[in-house]
């Protein structure tokens, strides 16, 4: 670390909007040209970075292995600093059922609904609309934002924080087919939610058909995605916007799955496993690594040639093997030919 302790930082900003009382970072080293016309008091960087910048910037410098990881929590340190304060407290709007558990910290917003038997712990924020089901565990210092729902006996740890318009526990899509009608089965089974865990905005996590959904610890689950009945999400992975999980999938842990992925029903993925955006996972994956399946962009009329080539690739391969086998036995006529 390199310049005046004295220095006095209001804020955070990007490299190109920083001004004289903000820090900023730089992560990508395509980006360090712009580190010479910053206004910023002080720039978050690595050792490689600093070193090909050089004297080209003459401000502060935090040199740190991880820039991005630095510049997440110094960003954490303003945020807290410029929050809006949290009143402990009961809306008299809201309604908590008598036999609710309810820390003196909380804070419970207007029209919220807290069913019997539910335990809020120490610290936790639940804004205006939410509907905490019966039976229902939020851990300490969770933060819940309008309209989250929750239904009945599902389980958050500590320090979560849930987007509006969550639903966590909703039942999982289970019938059975009995001449051609559907026959409900029961959903009986929880939502698990470990500590640390975030949640995007209309997300959906379904409760298990008979044992529990899980969602273990540090997870990060994006906007609108979709975590079907008994599926078990291992810790710290993170799933980005659209995806969707079906049923009793299993996906280990610090994985990474991309928008729009989807992975298939009772299948298993190994852990560090990183499925890129738009993939569609039918199978397990038992080795850690990347996984991609799908077409390049290309214009419309290419990718309908390549289409039809592929609808007809069965077609070419029998063709092929009927090549082959002509091939082969004019070679054994060939050959015997020779031996006469």
């Amino acid at each position: 670390m390199t310049g005046d302790a004295d220095i006095l930082i209001s804020g955070i900003a990007p490299l190109s909007d920083a001004i004289a009382s903000q820090i900023t970072f730089l992560s990508n080293p395509k980006f360090r040209p712009q580190v010479s016309q910053t206004q910023a008091a002080a720039v978050i960087l690595s050792a490689a970075d600093d070193a090909a910048i050089g004297a080209d910037y003459h401000g502060a410098r935090i040199v740190v292995v991880n820039p991005y990881a630095y510049f997440a929590r110094a960003a954490q340190l303003f945020a807290v600093k410029n929050a809006i304060p949290v009143i402990p407290g009961i809306h008299p709007a809201a309604s908590v059922d008598a036999t609710a558990v309810v820390a003196a910290s909380a804070c419970i917003g207007p029209n919220v609904v807290i069913g019997s038997g539910a335990v809020i712990g120490e610290h936790v924020r639940i804004e205006a609309g939410c509907v905490i089901g019966a039976g229902v565990s939020i851990g300490a210092e969770s933060c819940l934002y309008p309209n989250v729902t929750v239904y009945h006996g599902c389980e958050i740890g500590r320090r979560a924080i849930i987007h509006s318009g969550v639903v966590i526990g909703a039942d999982g899509f289970g019938f059975a087919n009995d001449g051609g009608k559907w026959v409900k089965i029961p959903q009986t089974g929880r939502v698990l939610i470990g500590d640390d865990v975030e949640i995007g905005a209309n997300t959906t996590i379904d409760r298990g058909a008979l044992a529990d959904t899980v969602i273990e610890e540090g997870v990060k689950l994006d906007n609108q995605i979709q975590i079907a009945h008994n599926c078990h999400i291992g810790a710290h992975t993170a799933i980005a916007a659209c995806a969707g999980i079906a049923g009793s999938a299993k996906i280990g842990k610090y994985c990474s799955i991309g928008g729009a992925a989807m992975i298939h029903g009772h299948i298993t993925i190994a852990d560090h496993v990183h499925v890129s955006a738009g993939t569609l996972a039918l199978r397990s994956i038992s080795e850690p690594g990347q996984y991609t399946g799908f077409y390049p962009i290309a214009k419309h009329g290419d990718w309908e040639k390549s289409a039809a080539l592929v609808r007809n690739l069965n077609t070419m391969r029998e063709k092929i093997r009927s090549l082959e086998k002509s091939v082969k036995q004019l070679n054994v006529q060939d050959s015997q030919k020779d031996n006469e």
